[in-house]
């Protein structure tokens, strides 16, 4: 009798203890996630250290901001940050008039066909006479494309690209969600594609909405994949037209579904087979390694990740045959579009032929035979899967680990940031499956992103310089485009950087003594709205106070720009500026020299364009009576004062 009670509680003990257990795993887990950020131990205050997350996780902090992040707690408004989910309606409501930023890649290849294209299809349809053809640089072929292009419905692709460069700025400067904008454009950066690559220039805009945008926050290897597998990575590298050896064996088509041993037969006999044939052909047919080297040498492991040029031809080898699937009338794949009319589409997924939205695998292009890369064996006839666990592979390897969390550390913390930093964050990427919030919280739970080396020692590129002004003085703006020609005066020309690269993330590539200047004048001409469609009222960001002399503004306005700083220095260097008599002619004449070059920019539309199109919101208040603001918000004497300070040194560092 004894014996049989003690059976229950025996049973009962162990499941308690099953449960202590799973919610001890639960809160270690948890606590993993969890923000301690060690702030106080570094010496700053609550309101420091919501100003250094502001000038890392957005684009600048508005006045007032710091003090709406401390009330809220500094843990709750990065979380927010990281979940990147806020309403925007302000937001939406100034993109809804941008009709072409939310097309479909086959939508966006419809209505902006490429000029070659649009010549190729007015000559077939008789609106050019092709013995008149001369590149396009007659008057009597431009009018006639013009004709048809007006008659079609075809509009020019400059339109597109400047409401994409449009809604751009308009999304750091208002969206809500801050931190979600900046990874947005840290990883179109990191898997950096260029409109002045005309193959891929009409892909940009769905790659950063659909492909980049909502994966910020997600797990490395599902972003890699998806820019992998996206028509603008594809073009932009080539990878498209790469083909290699494939020869089929009789008798395989239905290798999935035999035994194993069977299975290994056919791909000894695949290999067999694929050795005599490129032994006959000497090569590797039209292999192209530009994205294999490049997936290798900046998207994953870095330049001095371990693999050799041997495992970059292999690599290449594997991704033979990842192509753009059909788009568009008369558009992209057409050759594509005929494999698929032979084989049948309902035929194609047991050829090894796969399709998936704008993503083509030509099973037919694919090189199928035996593949090594880093070690590992890819066995013949692997197909498209063996392109999926290359990328795997790469996404999950220890350098790629390194390589991402250095970089990450590099834009958060310091241009060259600790090695004890990055170890954490590899270790994070690692052991979190490469997941990016993970890592994230990582770095703002280590001391050294809290660290006198971390802060204000990064550099604003021309972007951040000129969305942090807009957002630190409250700026109303209507005509997006205008602030675009300051950022491409200033050194940096948004989606247009050609190189894979991306733009460098250090400050010795934007500083230099032309560069100063620049960003001097732009702050001059900025709040002394000398820049059309750019429309600010500096009297309300001080309560409507006016500073009593040009030192008291320097120093009042110093302090509501930049937030919760040290800036004694800063305002002594300051006044002697404020003397400057010709102060005022360099902002005319630095002015008059931007609009010279906006007219003359070869994507540039009429500067009322934007205006038109701006129905609602800031932009439309901006617009109603820009005059009376500029009267009643903004002095010369404290235009120039707010000038100086936009174009200081210290405001340049985030």
């Amino acid at each position: 009798m004894t014996t049989y009670n003690r059976t229950p509680s025996l049973v009962l003990s162990l499941f308690a203890l099953v449960i202590a257990f799973c919610s001890f795993v639960r809160a270690e887990s948890n606590a993993d996630n969890k923000l301690n950020m060690p702030y106080k131990a570094a010496g700053l205050t609550k309101e420091e250290a919501a100003a250094h997350l502001l000038s890392r996780f957005t684009y600048g902090a508005k006045v007032g901001e710091v003090e709406e992040v401390v009330k809220k707690g500094l843990d709750k408004w990065l979380k927010e940050q990281l979940e990147g989910d806020a309403k925007d309606e302000e937001l939406n409501g100034l993109l809804n008039s941008y009709d072409a930023i939310n097309l479909t890649n086959k939508e966006a290849e419809d209505a902006f066909p490429q000029p070659a294209r649009v010549n190729r299809m007015a000559i077939n349809q008789g609106y050019v006479n092709k013995d008149s053809v001369n590149n396009g640089n007659n008057k009597y072929q431009r009018e006639a494309v013009a004709a048809f292009m007006k008659d079609k419905g075809y509009r020019p692709q400059g339109e597109l690209f400047r409401q994409l460069i449009n809604q751009k700025i308009l999304r750091a400067a208002y969206t809500k969600n801050q931190f979600r904008e900046i990874m947005t454009d840290f990883w179109f950066n990191h898997f950096n594609v260029a409109l002045n690559k005309n193959q891929c220039a009409i892909f940009v805009p769905a790659y950063e909405r659909d492909v980049i945008r909502p994966n910020v926050f997600g797990d490395f290897d599902q972003l890699l994949l998806k820019t992998a597998k996206s028509p603008a990575m594809l073009m932009y590298l080539d990878n498209f037209s790469s083909s290699g050896i494939n020869v089929p064996v009789p008798g395989t088509e239905n290798a999935n579904t035999v035994s194993l041993e069977q299975r290994q037969k056919i791909k000894e006999n695949i290999q067999k087979r694929f050795l005599q044939v490129r032994q006959q052909r000497k090569g590797n047919g039209g292999l192209n390694e530009n994205y294999a080297r490049e997936v290798m040498e900046l998207h994953t492991l870095g330049v001095d990740g371990g693999y050799t040029q041997n495992d970059v031809t292999e690599a290449a080898r594997i991704l033979t045959g990842w192509t753009v699937a059909p788009m568009g009338n008369e558009g992209y794949g057409a050759a594509t579009q005929k494999i698929i009319d032979r084989i049948g589409e309902n035929n194609l997924r047991n050829k090894g032929f796969v399709i998936d939205g704008d993503f083509f695998f030509a099973m037919n292009r694919h090189d199928n035979g035996e593949k090594t890369v880093l070690g590992r064996k890819f066995e013949a006839g692997g197909g498209y899967e063996e392109g999926k666990a290359l990328l795997e592979m790469l996404a999950h390897h220890k350098s790629t680990a390194n390589f991402i969390s250095k970089k990450i550390a590099t834009r958060f913390v310091n241009d060259n940031p600790p090695q004890s930093l990055v170890d954490k964050l590899a270790k994070t990427f690692l052991a979190k499956n490469g997941n990016i919030k993970d890592v994230i919280i990582t770095m703002v739970n280590s001391p050294e992103f809290w660290s006198k080396e971390a802060l204000r020692e990064k550099t604003k590129s021309p972007f951040e310089l000129a969305i942090s002004t807009v957002r630190s003085l409250n700026a109303d703006i209507s005509q997006p485009y205008q602030l675009y020609t300051w950022i491409n005066r200033m050194g940096q020309q948004m989606y247009y950087y050609q190189a894979p690269t991306g733009f460098p993330d250090r400050g010795q590539y934007w500083i230099n003594t032309g560069s100063l200047l620049n960003r001097m004048n732009f702050g001059l001409a900025f709040a002394s709205q000398k820049i059309p469609g750019i429309n600010i009222n500096l009297l309300a960001l001080n309560d409507n106070h006016e500073p009593e002399s040009a030192v008291s503004a320097l120093e009042t306005y110093s302090k509501l720009i930049m937030p919760e700083r040290d800036l004694d220095k800063t305002i002594d260097r300051l006044k002697p500026m404020l003397n400057d008599p010709e102060l005022q002619q360099k902002v005319a004449d630095a002015a008059a020299k931007n609009n010279q070059n906006n007219q003359n920019n070869t994507v540039s539309m009429q500067n009322t364009a934007d205006t038109d199109k701006m129905k609602s919101g800031k932009g439309k208040k901006a617009i109603e009576n820009p005059v009376v603001r500029q009267q009643a918000g903004n002095s010369t004497i404290l235009a120039q004062v707010v000038g100086v300070i936009i174009g200081s040194p210290e405001f340049q560092r985030k």
